[in-house]
């Protein structure tokens, strides 16, 4: 199903991986997920992705969050590419492995109906390759936020994490995180929400910026 939109159900999927076979809903369970998908294995910038997602593995664990990529090559080669991943995070492949499974996609059927591929980014045989797409899904299985980066441009997963506590922080509580927001800063009052209903919601106190407008939209309070 190419063309996801923020907030429609994610689709459901069945996929072989390097951990045996999964259905995608069920992976997930009750838990938040995030599926990345990689252009193809044996490639730098890949390499240097999955290992720092697996360099991450605590950080996800902590927020409730299940990891899963992909990648248009065979469970051969995924198997043989994570040893290489696992050398570049200087651990011994022998006692090691990585702290989530990759999906088999050689046929791109699963990078087609997701609406993965890179039209301008091809392989040797002048097939498209996938984009570095991030999907993070919620507990009720819905499209949350979506990133699309070009195949020369690796990720930043300290953003990637620093969204999640965005996107876990006001899927409960009724407020909006300013730019560059990190756990712990003041976060920001929604402007629909009235200065009644503010106050009571937030009794430690809310504080507005006066702005030459005049108008009282920049509203603050502290992370609860």
């Amino acid at each position: 199903m190419p063309g996801l939109l923020l907030g429609d159900a994610f689709p459901d999927f069945e996929a072989e991986t390097t951990n045996g076979k999964i259905k995608f809903h069920e992976f997930l369970g009750d838990s938040w997920g995030i599926l990345f998908s990689h252009p193809k294995d044996y490639t730098p910038v890949c390499t240097t992705e999955l290992g720092r997602i697996a360099r991450l593995r605590s950080e996800f664990s902590k927020r409730n969050i299940k990891i899963i990529a992909l990648s248009i090559d065979t469970l051969e080669d995924h198997h043989g590419w994570t040893k290489d991943i696992l050398a570049y995070n200087c651990e011994e492949s022998a006692c090691c492995s990585l702290p989530f499974s990759i999906i088999a996609d050689s046929k791109r059927e699963l990078a087609v109906a997701l609406g993965m591929l890179d039209p301008d980014e091809k392989d040797k045989d002048g097939l498209p390759l996938t984009a570095r797409c991030v999907f993070i899904i919620g507990p009720d299985k819905r499209l949350k936020l979506s990133l699309l980066y070009p195949a020369t441009t690796g990720r930043n997963f300290d953003e990637i994490l620093r969204v999640v506590d965005s996107l876990q922080l006001t899927a409960g509580k009724r407020v909006a995180t300013p730019a560059d927001w990190r756990p712990g800063d003041c976060v920001m009052v929604p402007p629909n929400m009235s200065e009644e209903e503010a106050a009571s919601l937030f009794p430690a106190g809310i504080y507005t910026k006066d702005l030459p407008s005049g108008k009282k939209y920049l509203r603050y309070t502290h992370q609860q």
